[in-house]
């Protein structure tokens, strides 16, 4: 039997959900007066959460907004997921990147059709909208002179109408299959895609990642990706609400590491660009307060570090990190983009377990990741159940296109029915990313099928790859794979390479010159080309002077402005 196979005989024991009012009002009654939301101001408990969300479904049912787009934009907040279930419930929530120019909100606004905009006051003062959008505060702010509609005056109204008999939020029909989300998937109208999830689609993704993820009233969790990306929405709230966990809102990502310390979570839902910081930090401080003698040689994972400890000592240091973390941090959840094997081992040597899953917000977004019952520190993880994984037309390697089936499955594409066409062929969801499965029934994703560089010899190489060999070493902060046309008809491999100024200073005991650094990045390639097969050899090499645009989920924009 295969760890897959015996994968799909576990399973944690849940309440499964079908809508977002089921999930809202049975949690309410199995968790009524635990805190549901702990905000700096005030504590939410599930009833409160469960009125505030009843009254502002009435207040927008009776001001005639049932079926309608509501965009929601704005700071991570307790109304901003407030606002967010509430929209999705009685029409379509459209929830936008509040870091979007005000021009690119609008036409997302005006391409979804949008009624009304809950946002940060700051935010709405800059929309140049219709005067039949209504707008809604979700949060005030000082600099803002304007006076818009507020989500509280809304709440006070439909809590009272509620009281006076007006239920028609619990005797509404809900049709769970039908769009209830519409999220843009870049930042202009002009290349991005508009994904229709529906209520069950997002609710199959908590029925089943809560199979495999235990989910109760003991997880704290302090959120810190952005609440428009279906990652945080999904799996950093509603399936932590489905369970009776806790939340509170970081406030900002400068503040993490003490907002850490004052809230003091159990779970922290990341990606890995925070885990690198976090580690980096959490390695400096104990290197720096070691003997050299107990340090290994220079290189050593921060889980080989611990290793070579005697036992008492290592205890001390890992009660110290926990201690640093809040003191009661026990698992990270990580994800939407790849992340480092001993990135996770590291966390998980000082006690904190780490969980790496693979996803798309056309999938809502999981499909596959590591959990209670099995681990890979290498890999994504199992397919998650109730999803069908398959891997299209493989290589030599096992290397194919990762095809998706399962309820948690987009509708599909906004208005664009060819694209929609494209990806959902054969019962399956093309996921445009390229990937393999190990005999456990483990996934590694390895690429993305329009990323990959094809040599001369016609051969593929993965940029990712490549750039996780460049990005472990320590004079590389960050690395960019690109091919480039050579004259024998082939793609030869291009690396940007942005350094780690800080990790070549230490070397020379002075700021390095730029000989120095291109030195040192030489090496670094050098090294790495000892240990490839002709083709993937590095063929060119360009050091970059910044780091590379990102996207809010901190993947480099292979398309960004320093990138070409």
């Amino acid at each position: 039997m295969t760890v897959y196979e015996e994968f799909l005989t576990k399973k944690h024991k849940t309440r499964p959900v079908y809508d977002f009012r089921e999930l809202v009002y049975e949690s309410e009654k199995d968790f009524q007066g635990l805190p549901a939301f702990v905000l700096r101001e005030r504590t939410v408990t599930y009833s409160d959460f469960a009125n505030d969300y009843r009254a502002l479904c009435t207040y927008l049912l009776s001001h005639g907004y049932g079926g309608k787009r509501i965009a929601v934009i704005g700071a991570n907040s307790y109304n901003w997921i407030l606002s967010y279930l509430a929209t999705a419930t009685v029409g379509v929530a459209v929830p936008i990147d509040k870091e979007l120019d005000a021009a690119d909100v609008v036409g997302f606004m005006n391409a979804a059709e949008c009624s009304a905009v809950f946002g940060d006051s700051a935010i709405l003062a800059k929309l140049e909208t219709d005067d039949a959008v209504a707008k809604f505060t979700i949060a005030e702010s000082k600099k803002c002179s304007e006076s818009f509609e507020t989500i509280e005056s809304a709440l006070t109204e439909g809590a009272l109408a509620y009281k006076n008999g007006n239920y028609s939020i619990d005797t509404m029909e809900i049709n769970a299959e039908e769009m209830s989300i519409l999220i843009f998937t870049s930042g202009t109208t002009g290349n991005s895609k508009g994904v229709c999830l529906s209520q069950k689609n997002i609710c199959a993704n908590i029925n089943q990642t809560s199979t495999m993820v235990k989910i109760d009233p003991t997880l704290h969790s302090l959120s810190v990706l952005p609440l428009h990306h279906t990652y945080e929405t999904t799996l950093g709230h509603l399936l932590l609400l489905s369970g009776g966990s806790c939340i509170s809102y970081a406030d900002g990502l400068r503040q993490v590491a003490k907002n850490i310390n004052e809230y003091q979570p159990s779970v922290l839902i990341v990606v890995p660009l925070l885990l690198d910081f976090i580690l980096k930090r959490i390695d400096a401080s104990i290197r720096e307060s070691l003997p050299k003698f107990l340090l290994p040689e220079e290189g050593a994972t921060l889980k080989q570090v611990l290793r070579k400890l005697p036992a008492p000592l290592r205890f001390v240091v890992k009660r110290k990190v926990k201690k640093s973390l809040g003191g009661k941090l026990r698992l990270l959840i990580v994800g939407a983009a790849p992340i480092k094997p001993e990135t996770i081992e590291s966390f998980c040597e000082l006690g904190i377990t780490t969980y790496q899953g693979y996803g798309l917000t056309e999938t809502s977004p999981l499909v596959a990741g590591n959990n209670d019952f099995f681990m890979n520190p290498a890999a994504v993880g199992l397919p998650i159940h109730g999803v069908e994984i398959k891997i299209e037309n493989p290589n030599d390697e096992g290397i194919g296109e990762v095809i998706v089936r399962g309820d948690n499955v987009m509708l599909g594409y906004y208005n664009d029915p060819e694209e929609t066409e494209r990806v959902m062929r054969g019962g399956y969801f093309h996921t445009g990313d390229l990937g393999r499965f190990d005999e456990d029934g483990f996934l590694y994703i390895t690429g993305r099928c329009k990323n990959v560089i094809v040599a001369q010899n016609g051969k593929n190489i993965y940029p990712e790859e490549l750039e996780n060999r460049l990005t472990e070493e320590t004079f590389v902060e960050e690395a960019l794979v690109l091919g480039v046309s050579n004259a024998k008809g082939g793609e030869a491999v291009k690396a940007k390479i942005f350094p780690c100024i800080e990790k070549i200073k230490e070397l020379y005991g002075k700021i390095p010159s730029e000989d120095e650094i291109k030195k040192e990045i030489a090496s670094v390639v050098a090294r790495i080309n000892e240990k490839l097969p002709t083709y993937k050899k590095i063929i060119i090499t360009e050091i970059v002077s910044e780091a590379f645009e990102k996207t809010t989920t901190k993947k480099i924009k292979r398309f960004g402005k320093n990138v070409i």
